[in-house]
């Protein structure tokens, strides 16, 4: 019986063995990556080599020094100038970790003639590698090789690869702290690419640039280059090209489209340049159309999509705050927007004093110092709806005004939120009050009618993007009917010749 039950366990074992058996180790993963690359290469179809580069980032996590080093003599010839030069990037190999399949790896023969395409591949996997195993200075300098050798080369066939080779080579100068030393060369790349009419080179190197004036703060440089460049506007964000490249913010394992990275460096600038209204719908639609697993991207935008949303005067929902896996991160905006809802100047600069040194790290300090207006404005907004009358003195015990004078400073912060309309109310200068008027009926007004047409240019946008986006298939049936009427038409042209032939026979 035991017996039995032993052969049974054993035959239960086989197939998960021979499943092990049969799964293809790294090493074999990335030359079917290479045949994929010189099949796309042969066949000039790029989507074959976006999908060997969203391979290989699947393959990141299992990548050693010699496993590349094996790929490197499978992909390029032994002792040839880039084999060297990749090679010597790379540390030395181990015994012990070699952990690839030798016997395979020296019958299988290497590609002695590997195509332009499979050795930007080759930089491509290197400078991976030397990233995730933080060795900066020299994944910097395998980059600017890289460079150095994209620039003579005019094939559409590696603009894919191109593109993710810029964006690694703008990332080693900045873990570095170098980003500066690049901006000339992505300005040149950007030239060149425009002339070559690579467009998706242009959307990554356009985005790196912005991203490397906004990292010192060039906001105006930043906008200059941004109304310049040329862009695709005629195609709406589903047609864009998309691409697949790693979060700036968080994990490299984030991932987005161009067009969402694009829209966040434009909500970040136009939020600088007082432009609220705009980088509110820039930084709502880069944070919904962001991909889940992009969440440290997804993060950034909500932090300063709820800091915009406050200088327009609206408190988020608390479900912004509540978003799986954002708790934590969101947890100082919380609070500081529980003190702007509230209007509590004091609570305001206690919040501010105790997450310094996060609104910093994020780059929103200096905005959050723009709320400190808004602050006070919310609170005598409060003040107004529940008083009637109230004296300048109270007013400025309720907003807690630290000044020499708090009752002159609170008569002129009413007077100019009287003169904004932001508060109903009037001045009695003589007793020094402020005395509110009785709320209105808003469907008295055009505010409603206001948020309706809001509501429908929304959804007529929508509409007419959906509308673009489509895609029809080839007409077959004015294909099939103008192939009839061709045989028609010679069938007629037959017969009329053939009656032609006969009236000429009798007439012979």
């Amino acid at each position: 019986m035991t017996q039995d039950v032993e052969m049974k366990e054993q035959a239960a074992a086989a197939p998960s063995n021979s499943v092990a058996s049969t799964a293809p180790s790294t090493l074999q993963q990335l030359k079917e990556i290479a045949s994929l690359i010189e099949t796309g290469t042969y066949a000039r179809e790029v989507r074959r080599i976006l999908r060997a580069v969203r391979l290989t980032i699947s393959l990141r996590k299992k990548l050693k020094a010699s496993l590349v080093h094996a790929f490197l003599n499978f992909a390029l010839l032994p002792g040839s100038e880039v084999h060297s030069r990749l090679s010597s990037f790379l540390p030395q190999e181990d015994d012990h970790d070699m952990d690839v399949d030798t016997a395979t790896s020296t019958i299988q023969a290497s590609l002695k003639h590997s195509s332009p395409e499979l050795e930007i591949y080759c930089y491509l996997l290197v400078l991976i590698y030397l990233i995730d195993q933080k060795r900066y200075n020299e994944a910097k300098a395998c980059s600017s090789a890289s460079i150095t050798r994209l620039k003579n080369l005019n094939r559409r066939t590696i603009d894919v690869l191109a593109a993710r080779l810029y964006f690694y080579y703008s990332l080693s100068y900045e873990l570095t702290g170098d980003l500066s030393d690049i901006r000339g060369t992505l300005l040149s790349l950007h030239r060149i690419a425009t002339l070559r009419h690579d467009e998706l080179g242009q959307e990554t190197l356009l985005n790196l640039l912005l991203r490397n004036y906004l990292h010192y703060n060039l906001y105006d440089q930043a906008e200059k280059l941004r109304s310049k460049a040329p862009r695709f506007e005629a195609r709406s964000n589903q047609q864009a090209t998309p691409i697949c490249i790693h979060s700036y913010v968080l994990a490299y394992q984030s991932v987005w489209d161009l067009v969402q990275l694009y829209l966040f460096y434009l909500g970040k600038i136009r939020t600088i340049q007082l432009e609220y209204t705009d980088a509110k719908e820039s930084l709502l639609q880069a944070s919904r159309k962001a991909p889940a697993s992009a969440l440290g991207f997804r993060v950034q935008c909500n932090k300063w999509a709820v800091i915009v949303r406050l200088l327009l005067g609206e408190i988020p929902e608390r479900t912004v705050f509540m978003q799986k896996g954002m708790e934590k991160a969101l947890r100082p905006y919380f609070e500081l927007t529980n003190a702007v809802r509230i209007g509590d100047l004091e609570l305001f600069k206690n919040v501010a004093e105790k997450f310094s040194a996060t609104f910093t790290s994020d780059g929103t300090h200096n905005l959050i110092v723009r709320l400190h207006h808004n602050v006070i404005r919310t609170g005598l907004r409060n003040i107004n709806i529940s008083y009637s009358r109230i004296s300048l003195a109270d007013v400025a015990n309720k907003l807690r005004l630290d000044s020499p004078n708090p009752v002159a400073d609170a008569e002129s912060i009413v007077s100019k939120a009287i003169r904004d309309s932001a508060i109903d109310a009037t001045l009695d200068h003589a007793n020094g009050w402020m005395v509110s008027k009785e709320t209105g009926d808003i469907y008295s007004t055009n505010e409603p009618q206001i948020a309706f047409n809001s509501r429908i240019a929304f959804c007529l946008n929508m509409h007419n993007e959906a509308v673009r986006a489509l895609r029809f298939p080839p007409n077959s049936d004015k294909e099939k009917e103008s192939a009839e009427k061709r045989r028609e038409r010679q069938q007629q042209e037959q017969e009329l010749a053939k009656h032609i032939a006969e009236e000429e026979d009798d007439d012979f």
